[in-house]
Formats: C-alpha cells, sequence, structure tokens
C-alpha cells in the first residue's frame, strides 16, 4: 500500500459515513445560494433529511446553464473577496462558466492532482514536462500545482510552438508528459519529421493524458509512438480542474476521488440513478469545495461505474474511461453514433494515421450524408491511388458492419487534416449550413 493516501485505501463503509456527513454540510452550505434554496425549498429537503448517500436523488440537479445564468458569480457560497483564482469552462458560445476558488480550494486542487500524479507513479525524481494550455483553462495550473506537491521538476511548457516542446522534451530530459491525446500524437508526429526519435532519445516514461475522450486504439499509438505508459486522467472545471478521476498501473478504469467528488451515473434522458456497471451520463457532487461547491452537477459525459477493490489495493469506485458526451451524439439518418466509436474502429487500422475527421451533411431534398476523412500512414499512402481506394471500400464495409452506419470513407495525405494544441474537433456538423 506504500504510496497510498489514507482515503485511498478507506474501508468502504466508513467512507459512505464520511460522505454523507460532508453532503450534509455541503447542502447546509449551498443554502446561501438563490438557485438552490429555491430549488431545496421547492422539494422540502433539508439536510437532516439526508439518512443515507440513497438520499443523493432528492437533491437538485445543476446544469451548465445553470451556472451560465449565474454569471459570473452568482453560485459562490463565500464572499468574492475569499476568491484567490478564477477560471472558466472552455465553452464556444455565450457567457462562459466561471469557477472561483478561495485559498482552501486550491490547497485541495493541489491534494488531489498529487494524489492523481501519485498514482500514475509520479515523484520528486521526475521532470514533468507540462503541455496543457495555461490561463483560464485549467489543465495547465492544476497539473502546475500537483506537480510541485510532489515535488518534480516543473517545465511550464504550454502548448503551441511544437518544435520547440520536442527539443525541450530531449534536452531537459522529461519523464513525464501531460497534455491533451491528441497535442501528444501532434508532439510525437513533428518529432518525426525533426528527425528525433523520442523512443529512443527521449526519457518519456509516463504520459498523462486528459480533457477529450480518447479510445483505447488512441491509447495504443500513444504508447507505441512515445514509448511510455499512458495514463487518462478526467476532471471538469466546474468540480475542480483536472484531479476528478484517474487511471492506475492496474489500467481497468479511473479512480475517483470520492471523498471529495461524489459520484453517480444516472439515465441521460430520465434523470434516474443507473445500476453498476451500467452506461449513463456522469453527475458529480462536490464534498469539500469552500467557494462553489454544486450539487449532482450534469456532465454529459457517459460511462459507468465499479466498485470493490482494485489490483492497485485502491478500494475508490472506477469509472470506465469516458464514451464521449450525451450532447456529442450525432444522429445519422436515424441511426445514433458517437465519434469515440468510430476513432476505436479506425485506429485499430494499421494503415491509418491517428487524424480523422467526421462530416456529416444534408443535400436539398436528400438524407444526411456521412463522410468520414482519414489520414493514412505514409507507407499506405505512397502505395497509390487503387491501394487508397482498398483502404477506404475497406473502412467502409467495417463501419456498416460494426456499427450499423453508412459512411463514404476518404483517404487523406498524412499532415492534410488540421493540427489541435488543445481539443480536437473531430466533428464537423454542417446541416445547419445549408
Amino acid at each position: 500500500m506504500m504510496g497510498h493516501a489514507a482515503a485511498e485505501i478507506m474501508d468502504p463503509g466508513e467512507r459512505e459515513r464520511a460522505q454523507l456527513e460532508r453532503l450534509r454540510r455541503t447542502v447546509r452550505r449551498v443554502a446561501a445560494v438563490p438557485f438552490y434554496r429555491d430549488a431545496l425549498a421547492e422539494r422540502g429537503v433539508l439536510p437532516d433529511d439526508l439518512t443515507c448517500l440513497a438520499d443523493l436523488r432528492t437533491l437538485p440537479f445543476t446544469t451548465k446553464d445553470d451556472l451560465r445564468r449565474g454569471y459570473p458569480f452568482g453560485f459562490l457560497t463565500v464572499p468574492r473577496e475569499e476568491i484567490v483564482r478564477v477560471h472558466t469552462s472552455s465553452g464556444t458560445t455565450g457567457k462562459p462558466v466561471v469557477a472561483g476558488y478561495t485559498r482552501q480550494d486550491l490547497d485541495l486542487w493541489a491534494e488531489v492532482m498529487a494524489r492523481t500524479l501519485r498514482c500514475a507513479g509520479v515523484d520528486q525524481r521526475d521532470v514533468l514536462h507540462n503541455a496543457y494550455g495555461y490561463g483560464l483553462f485549467t489543465g495547465g495550473l492544476g497539473f502546475h500545482l500537483g506537480a510541485e506537491a510532489v515535488g518534480a521538476t516543473v517545465v511550464p511548457a504550454s502548448g503551441g510552438v511544437t518544435k520547440r516542446q520536442v527539443m525541450l522534451l530531449v534536452d531537459l530530459g522529461a519523464t513525464v508528459l501531460t497534455c491533451t491525446p491528441s497535442y501528444a500524437l501532434v508532439i510525437a508526429e513533428t518529432a518525426r519529421e525533426m528527425g528525433v526519435d523520442l523512443r529512443r532519445d527521449g526519457a518519456l516514461r509516463v504520459g498523462i493524458f486528459g480533457a477529450e475522450a480518447w479510445s483505447g486504439g488512441m491509447h495504443r499509438q500513444l504508447e507505441e509512438q512515445l514509448g511510455l505508459e499512458a495514463f487518462d486522467i478526467y476532471g471538469l472545471t466546474e468540480i475542480i480542474g483536472p484531479g476528478v478521476a484517474v487511471e492506475c498501473s492496474a489500467h481497468q478504469g479511473l479512480h475517483i476521488a470520492e471523498d471529495h467528488f461524489l459520484p453517480e451515473v444516472v439515465d441521460p434522458d430520465t434523470g434516474e440513478p443507473l445500476a453498476e456497471g451500467e452506461t449513463g451520463e456522469l453527475v458529480l457532487t462536490t464534498l469539500t469545495k469552500e467557494g462553489m461547491p454544486l450539487l449532482r452537477f450534469r456532465t454529459r459525459d457517459r460511462t459507468a461505474l465499479h466498485r470493490g477493490k482494485c489490483a492497485c489495493g485502491r478500494t475508490l469506485v472506477r469509472m470506465d474511461p469516458i464514451r464521449g458526451r450525451t450532447d456529442d451524439m450525432l444522429v445519422v439518418r436515424g441511426m445514433n453514433l458517437f465519434p469515440s466509436q468510430v476513432e476505436e474502429l479506425l485506429l485499430a487500422d494499421p494503415a491509418v494515421g491517428s487524424n480523422y475527421l467526421l462530416v456529416v451533411e444534408r443535400k436539398e431534398n436528400r438524407l444526411d450524408q456521412l463522410e468520414i476523412q482519414v489520414e493514412l500512414h505514409p507507407e499506405a499512402w505512397a502505395a497509390g491511388e487503387e491501394s487508397r481506394g482498398r483502404h477506404e471500400h475497406r473502412l467502409s464495409f467495417e463501419l456498416r458492419g460494426r456499427l450499423g452506419i453508412s459512411a463514404r470513407v476518404v483517404a487523406k495525405e498524412p499532415g492534410s487534416l488540421p493540427r489541435s494544441e488543445g481539443k480536437a474537433k473531430r466533428v464537423a456538423d454542417r446541416r445547419e449550413l445549408g
């Protein structure tokens, strides 16, 4: 059990008692927020009415739209003067969600991020190259807090200027890389273009990747191209940022820091709780946040929960890797399709590179048309037009057979699709543009 925090190996019954007490305190605390005061009064719920964790379902949900309506500081439970940091969600339209942190909240964040890094085997001997974006996005500063807490040497590279990133990875002897999985593949690709073999010339052994859903296929590509062990991480600005959950070396799901963040999975349509192992929408309640605690925040992320002691010794609940978002689901000609399903199929093919794009269009008086653009590996592309056509036909056939979806597959030259320094854009839905 060496290296495990006491909270990670706690007896589940003891943990539930602590969770219930913290939940009651949180309900008392959020009563200062008009949204919660009204919602709790409408339901007639008092903190002492919560006698077991199953009573969580009596509490109101919180959505991102609720938080936007409270912009900027309508969900704070402390005076604004006690807020020492703000971050915002990465919304692309309208007002963002503003998350406020007290000094105690930053200490909590450092604690869960240190726990996260230790779970992936990071300690004071490591050089951590942090290529998550710094600024209003929580990734960069969240990892920075945790890395300093474990005593690692931090390289605050942030995103962009990828050739410099490759140089620093090699010259400074980075052993840990933290960034989005899609940007990690851009780094690997740039290194190859520079004639640098990160497996041979670098010292990387651990990669901690998150901020976007990624498949088992991408997991394998990252490990093969960078010569490291890849760990999935999960977090979100509204709850704290990165640090909510992380994979351990057993790679059997992500351990949720449930002494601080109480998880449940619900049916995305009805809001009813689902049983262990059933896939639905992840909902999180903060148990120890001071500045902006939230009740039953609907993340829109699809996963399932699994209990029972892990091979690593931790007793914390595990969540499956995120399988996409409930609001990312594409409906094409009546078929439900998640980009992560397509990615898993594509990246299992040895001829296909790591970049792809789903394009959905609707022509006048016609059904939806799905086109999947995939970059081929250089050798596959160089084999000629006839060979590329066979790859297109095979992938289209597999998509129809395994996912039940008809799509035109278009092979693209390596490097021709857009790259991202942050979250990758995998879908171009042009149906509303026509």
